[in-house]
């Protein structure tokens, strides 16, 4: 089960109380005081774990709280302390304050361990508090309280480049031939419920990761079909996939226009990450109308941004972009008719990727 947002009550340990006793021993009088200590509550932790892709740990639970510390004893011994509770949560979760709404911590990197919440301290036994003038106390300290936070935890997939597309056009399709992702693929629309990603090797030393989410349609962004639920998990992709499908019902530019104003709307800075664009299916019609679409889509972007053609290799009918200092991510990177049924142009695909990815990190370093 695929679940990608809990709401959660989480609880630290209770200090251990501490002790009110006394020496008794043969041939003692009057022994003293020896209270022993409460031990210490213990923490709640985060640790992120690759082992886990999910927040599907959690569905259904409600509260979740460590152990609290154990009560000082005589003779000066002191209580056990709480065991910690340790949660283990995938990269990209996103722990936030489910009362303010804060974002209290951004869970990326396998192995990281984040205190989340300190257990409470032990009471001091009757032993502390022994004096010259009160020799015999008969009091001790409680332990400090559990800290308690309402906490809401978001999963956001890691991945270099997301897919972007309507219903059935390919998304599913593209991700199972070019990686290890085995995703359900069906002839009808929404047949992808949950995000899949998989890797894609792109070379004998390099692979990146790709996302694939539900289609969107348009109105996503207000809440229509799935892709409204799931774009969260392309929000950290630097490149994003535009797929077309040229046998949908919809031009193949009114597709592209539709799917970045439903991501404008969503996240600005979603909307202005490199991306490239992909025709899918391009075995269900001929090379001169593939030739036609893939004119038509270029011409778009080079009259509007009046930009100069950096390469176009005819084989494949691809086209390539570069303003003349660098590339400008209001471009497209790359135009590539693909079709995964017959695996034309997958492979040139995947190394355009490696290539686009590499160039981002360039330019961020």
């Amino acid at each position: 089960m695929f679940v990608d947002i809990v709401k959660l009550s989480l609880s630290s340990g209770r200090g251990g109380e501490g002790c009110t006793s006394f020496r008794k021993e043969k041939f003692v009088v009057k022994g003293g005081p020896d209270g022993g200590d409460g031990g210490k509550g213990g923490d709640l932790l985060l640790l992120v774990s690759n082992n886990t892709d999910t927040l599907s740990s959690f569905a259904g639970k409600k509260h979740l709280k460590a152990k609290d510390g154990i009560q000082g004893s005589g003779a000066r011994c002191s209580g056990k302390s709480g065991d910690d509770l340790v949660l283990k949560v995938p990269p990209g979760t996103q722990v936030f304050d489910d009362d303010t709404g804060e974002l209290l911590h951004d869970l990326t990197n396998d192995g990281d361990v984040v205190k989340l919440l300190i257990g409470g301290k032990g009471g001091l036994g009757n032993y502390h508090f022994k004096s010259s003038r009160n020799q015999t106390p008969h009091y001790h300290q409680p332990g400090l309280k559990a800290v308690t936070l309402s906490v809401r935890l978001e999963l956001k997939l890691i991945a270099d480049v997301g897919l972007v597309g309507f219903p059935n056009v390919g998304k599913s399709t593209l991700i199972s031939t070019v990686s290890n992702a085995k995703p359900h693929i069906a002839n009808y629309e929404f047949t992808t419920l949950i995000p899949n990603l998989g890797v894609v090797k792109s070379g004998e030393y390099t692979s990146f990761v790709m996302a694939d989410i539900p289609g969107i349609i348009e109105g996503a962004s207000v809440g229509r079909g799935l892709g409204l639920e799931f774009l969260r998990h392309i929000q950290r992709t630097k490149t994003v996939l535009y797929m077309l499908d040229v046998s949908h019902y919809i031009p193949v530019l009114e597709q592209f226009v539709t799917l970045s104003k439903e991501l404008e709307k969503y996240s600005k800075t979603l909307a202005d990450s490199s991306f490239a664009v992909v025709i899918s299916k391009i075995d269900t019609i001929d090379d001169e109308k593939l030739e036609d679409i893939t004119k038509e889509i270029f011409e778009f972007f080079a009259v509007t941004k009046s930009k100069k053609l950096r390469y176009k290799p005819q084989e494949n009918l691809s086209y390539y972009f570069q303003d003349i200092d660098d590339t400008d991510d209001s471009l497209p990177y790359f135009i590539m008719p693909i079709s995964s049924a017959t695996n034309t142009n997958t492979k040139p695909l995947c190394y355009a990727l490696q290539d686009m990815i590499t160039n981002n990190k360039n330019k961020i370093l």
